[in-house]
């Protein structure tokens, strides 16, 4: 069987790690996470942004490239919670945006993204999740992670809109889109299992699955 590697990308609170702990179970495949716990910049970042921004970006830069090319090239197949990419298209864009991040680090870490992002192999898929902000706002609720106790309705739609322009122009690898709204691949094995088949299908371009 082929080896694939492929990256899941959404919005807080769209499902991403649900989805890809059941992938990776479900088809034996190596999982990857966000770094949060073992963030040493994190702590510093929330509690001065404007100081600590750049530095947590490039943290996670480091971070993403050395997971991404450590899934790249094992011998198993792979899924990635969160792109490379979201990082500078949208997240490093809206602290730009909000004013935590100077032009000058912006572009600084810009080049320094180009660059990385331009030595490593497109990914095989990758999985774009999509929820209305007023389910991603109930989502985040209803999980209460200390962490996320900041992320209002209005950031969330500014991310959306982020997330809009990104996808309008991505042409690295096919893309697979999964509206996550009426979706529930936790305690609906059905909906899991037309996921798991549209992936092992490997589609080519883009398409909508709308789960009703």
């Amino acid at each position: 069987m082929a080896k694939h590697l492929i990256v899941v990308a959404g919005n807080i609170g769209v499902g991403k790690t649900s989805l890809t702990e059941r992938i990776g179970a479900q088809l034996g495949w190596r999982t990857a996470f966000e770094s949060v716990a073992d963030n040493p910049y994190l702590p510093d970042f929330y509690a001065n942004m404007k100081s600590w921004a750049f530095h947590l970006q490039i943290f996670f830069l480091g971070h993403r490239a050395k997971q991404y090319l450590d899934l790249a090239n094992g011998p198993q197949s792979a899924i990635l919670d969160r792109s490379i990419y979201e990082d500078a298209y949208i997240f490093c864009r809206a602290l730009h945006h909000m004013g935590n991040l100077n032009e000058r680090d912006f572009l600084a870490y810009r080049r320094l993204f180009d660059l990385v992002v331009s030595q490593l192999p497109p990914p095989d898929l990758l999985i774009y999740l999509k929820a209305p902000v007023s389910v991603l706002v109930n989502r985040i609720q209803k999980r209460g992670r200390e962490i996320e106790s900041g992320v209002s309705a209005e950031y969330l739609t500014l991310l959306e809109s982020y997330y809009d322009d990104w996808m309008g122009a991505f042409d690295i690898c096919p893309v697979l889109t999964i509206h996550t709204d009426d979706l529930d691949f936790v305690n609906r094995k059905r909906h899991l299992d037309i996921v798991v088949h549209r992936i092992q299908d490997r589609l080519a371009g883009k398409e909508d699955i709308i789960f009703k």
